[in-house]
């Protein structure tokens, strides 16, 4: 396999890695990325692919969670909620995707549409942290099934490239009254059933493009983005426990600003 095709692969399983659980769009970074580096795979399933590994990470991060909840799931009330939960949220983006994602690949999987929802994405967030905070649910525990029906419509927005799917689902949680932590946690637990399904299903839609001379592109990939995003996951609870979100909403605005005035001016021949 031409080593330029691993290198690439690599280059964007640590873009998917650090960008899949970050409020800053990973499929948005992966179309400029690809675009930029000059990386093509029929179907985006090598995009598609690489996603596992970044969900995987987050089960093994909270495996604790998961463990408990799969062993729980017949007694305990609060395993069983959280399941709900999960279910709950899952729905409206699945529906609307299985309706909608062929339009929405073939319209606005573009560079272009990226940064002006990362633009606009940007100063969403900067309103949401802007404004005075209500605080009404302190642990992923106290969610209950509307909650988690209001994120999950949240999420729908996340299928235009460069919203965000975590964007979405965070800052949906900060205007429903999660605590920040909770927001974050929520919006990976969500995104374990959510990308999944997503990635299984496209996957399998796209079987007829997989090769065996491609498992070294996709297995460069995927440990890449499993190892990239379990360090983002990290790093990303520990700071929001802190910190706003505005840092993230003023990089989405000037990468946005960037694509965009490359545009305009004609410096780089977006596809």
């Amino acid at each position: 396999m031409d080593l330029w095709l691993l290198v690439q692969a690599f280059i964007l399983g640590i873009v998917e890695g650090l960008t899949e659980f970050l409020p800053v769009s990973s499929t948005g970074h992966l179309i400029v990325v690809g675009d930029l580096i000059g990386f093509h795979n029929e179907g985006k399933v090598f995009e598609i692919a690489i996603q596992l590994g970044a969900i995987l990470a987050v089960v093994f991060e909270y495996r604790q969670r998961f463990i408990s909840v799969a062993t729980g799931i017949t007694h305990d009330k609060k395993a069983q909620n959280f399941v709900l939960n999960l279910f709950v949220a899952f729905l409206p983006a699945a529906i609307i995707g299985l309706l909608f994602i062929k339009y929405i690949k073939l319209y606005l999987f573009n560079p272009i549409t990226v940064a002006t929802m990362l633009v606009l994405g940007g100063l969403v967030i900067l309103y949401a942290e802007r404004r005075t905070h209500q605080v009404t649910i302190h642990d992923v525990d106290d969610i209950s099934w509307k909650d988690a029906l209001k994120v999950g419509c949240a999420q729908i927005i996340s299928m235009i490239p460069g919203t965000s799917r975590s964007g979405s689902t965070i800052i949906g949680g900060l205007f429903f009254g999660f605590d920040r932590k909770v927001a974050a946690e929520f919006s990976f637990f969500l995104a374990v059933p959510t990308m999944f399904a997503a990635t299984f299903y496209d996957l399998f839609k796209h079987r007829d493009v997989l090769a065996f001379d491609q498992a070294p592109m996709f297995i460069v990939g995927f440990v890449t983005a499993f190892f990239s995003a379990l360090l983002a996951v990290r790093t990303f609870v520990r700071f929001v426990s802190n910190h706003s979100y505005e840092i993230f909403a003023w990089y989405r605005i000037a990468f946005g600003l960037v694509i965009l005035a490359t545009w305009y001016f004609g410096w780089v021949s977006w596809s």
